[in-house]
């Protein structure tokens, strides 16, 4: 290495480092914090504070609140992200096929993607009531119970996540489709494909990468999904939407267990990283990813 490169390298080192420290200063020592926190148990309002080691990890490993928990993150994930991709596949197709009107529906996908999350709660806590709600309105005038009913709970809240995240991904593949050439459609049609063969073999491969991303980024943010169900159900009824960062809320701030609240939150995390570094060993092999 040449006494220039040495510098460059000095002088690349100098630029990074107040990034690096303020990176470590907001996220690596509270995230260290929050490991060493795990490992006791602490009560404030009881003046607890001692060294359990794992014994929050072994407690988690066969509680049953805990499992169900994960059940419901899983489920939640699966299906709200799943019902994303597919609709916000269809919306993207959709708006490439409209020829009017399509600013007007891009800035309706927009405004559904905007509003707080809370916003959304409580709009979807309105369309719900099982009395004056609209969507009892359109099945007839039925009273259905959403958001007090065990069986319907959790579908009500995965279909209000749809209606606000989906955008998201319509956005995306929207996007990708504007940067495919008119010819590579012009020539399918020449050598005779239908509509099918065009998007089987044309359309999906060429936004495989842009789901992949958009599956990365929405599969992460429904593991870490809280504000939706914290306020459309609280984690009720009975538990069925009770998520991983609900149980963790309620175990940190409701019951001030703060040590087994921050064992949770280290699962989650987690959990969180493996499913990334999933998606970003998949994303490495497309030729996505670093």
């Amino acid at each position: 290495m040449t006494a220039r490169q040495r510098a460059d390298r000095l002088a690349g080192l100098a630029f990074v480092a107040p990034a690096a420290l303020t990176l470590a200063a907001l996220a690596l020592y509270p995230g260290l914090w929050v490991l060493w926190l795990s490992l006791q148990q602490r009560i404030p309002i009881f003046h607890i504070a001692r060294f359990v080691g794992l014994d929050h990890y072994a407690f988690l490993a066969s509680d049953p609140r805990f499992w169900n928990a994960a059940r419901v993150t899983v489920v939640f994930t699966v299906v709200s992200v799943g019902l994303e991709l597919v609709l916000g596949l269809a919306v993207a197709l959709a708006l490439q096929r409209q020829r009017a009107g399509r600013r007007l529906a891009l800035s309706l996908l927009l405004l559904a993607w905007a509003l707080p999350s809370v916003v959304t709660a409580k709009l979807f806590e309105w369309l719900y009531h099982p009395s004056a709600g609209l969507v009892n309105v359109l099945l007839g005038g039925r009273a259905w119970n959403w958001l007090g009913d065990p069986a319907l709970a959790l579908p009500g809240l995965i279909v209000a996540d749809v209606w606000r995240t989906m955008p998201f991904v319509a956005l995306l593949c929207y996007a990708r489709l504007l940067t495919i050439p008119p010819e590579v459609y012009e020539a399918a049609r020449v050598d005779g494909a239908g509509r099918v063969a065009t998007l089987s073999w044309i359309t999906l491969p060429l936004l495989r990468s842009i789901l992949l991303v958009a599956l990365l980024f929405r599969t992460l943010d429904a593991l870490r999904a809280f504000d939706l169900m914290y306020v459309l159900t609280g984690g009720g009824p009975a538990n069925t939407t009770e998520t991983l960062t609900v149980y963790a809320y309620r175990t940190l701030f409701q019951t001030l267990q703060l040590g087994f609240g921050a064992a949770i939150g280290v699962v989650i995390f987690a959990l969180v990283m493996l499913v990334a570094a999933g998606y970003l060993r998949v994303l490495r092999r497309e030729g996505l990813a670093a």
